[in-house]
């Protein structure tokens, strides 16, 4: 069997793979591949409408708050948001505890002023500075809520009155929260709720069209909303195994569900950890990602050794982002207890080997 760590593409449910990979033979007994039916069919209308209201009823969100598939991922949304929201002459508030929050930065710089109002470079982004101040006529505040490369994540949501806009691409429906509570929220399906290809976006209608710029139409979110994530031909099939993938989580008991079982393989991967001296946790406890967990070894001599190992046991994506180097084992929603179970015993045996 093979346990599946990797940090993005990532993991999916099994039965997401055998539903989809009928769909690409005969999808819905149509006869036609869903790779090739028409986007403005009732065939695929019916997938955007259920995809959309499996969002709107995992998140529970309001009246206000409408629910977007788009091309690009995450990283077009860095220059999207402030595209729609920010001013030249205007300011956003902006939280620097990771690469992604950096990236977003730069890209925001480009179209107004950007406060940076709290970062944790100072100690190499393994910790959350939560005392912030946030300006009082800024448009928005961006973080990023779980940082997949340095392995922190926010576990509530800042206190602030400025309206909240959320890359939420490596935690999205992984646990429960307040999601009205956010202006705009967004996150690449990679990782979470599908395959690479689709940007799952969740936006407050309230907060557009307060720009005085002219934004490129497929650029705007009004006429997304307008068109119903239509304006142009979406990622059909993108769409589809981020649809099957949302109905597997309302099956796995909803975020409810699927938080107590991020909780389980959390808790058993870091309690093993902190009781292993050849392994080392970089991040302070209270900031450790569920989603993704990095760690060192004490010994670097021994790296190439455990990645071996692993690579033996079937233990696939442990080798840490190349930016900061040792391990990382992600837990994303699909990835069953029993794979983490494996990865800690191939831990112990290792340490006890060579610790």
């Amino acid at each position: 069997m093979v346990h599946n760590f990797n940090a993005g593409p990532s993991i999916l449910p099994s039965e997401v793979f055998k539903q989809a990979s009928e769909a690409l033979l005969n999808f819905n007994n149509s006869g036609l591949s869903i790779l090739e039916i028409g986007h403005r069919t009732p065939l695929f209308e019916e997938v955007m409408n259920e995809a959309v209201s499996l969002v709107k009823e995992l998140m529970q969100l309001d009246a206000d708050h409408e629910v977007l598939f788009l091309h690009g991922g995450a990283s077009t949304q860095f220059m999207q948001v402030p595209y729609n929201l920010l001013n030249e002459d205007k300011t956003a508030a902006y939280i620097d505890n990771g690469i992604w929050g950096s990236k977003a930065i730069k890209e925001a710089r480009l179209f107004g002023n950007v406060e940076v109002v709290s970062s944790s470079k100072d100690k190499n982004h393994t910790y959350l500075p939560k005392r912030f101040e946030v300006p009082a006529d800024a448009v928005y505040l961006h973080y990023t809520t779980n940082n997949t490369v340095e392995g922190t994540q926010w576990h509530t949501i800042p206190e602030t009155d400025a309206p909240l806009v959320a890359d939420m691409s490596s935690d999205i429906l992984s646990c429960q929260m307040d999601f009205n509570r956010f202006s705009l929220i967004y996150a690449g399906a990679q990782k979470n709720v599908g395959i690479a290809g689709v940007n799952l976006l969740v936006v407050n209608k309230n907060i557009l069209g307060k720009v005085t710029r002219k934004i490129p139409t497929i650029l705007d979110y009004r006429n997304h909303i307008e068109n119903k994530s239509m304006l142009n031909t979406p990622p059909v099939f993108a769409i589809y195994v981020s649809m099957l993938t949302l109905r597997w989580i309302k099956k796995m008991g909803s975020v409810a569900g699927i938080e107590k079982l991020n909780n389980e393989k959390a808790a058993l991967f870091y309690s093993v950890l902190d009781d292993l001296p050849i392994f080392k946790g970089p991040v302070v406890k209270e900031d450790r990602s569920k989603m993704n967990a990095v760690f060192t070894i004490e010994d670097p001599a021994l790296e190439k050794q455990f990645l071996e190992v692993c690579k033996k046991e079937n233990l696939y994506g442990i080798k840490g982002h190349r930016s900061v180097g040792g391990f990382r084992a992600s837990f994303y929603n699909a990835l069953p207890l029993s794979s983490v179970k494996v990865l800690v015993e191939v831990m112990k045996e290792f340490s006890n080997k060579f610790g």
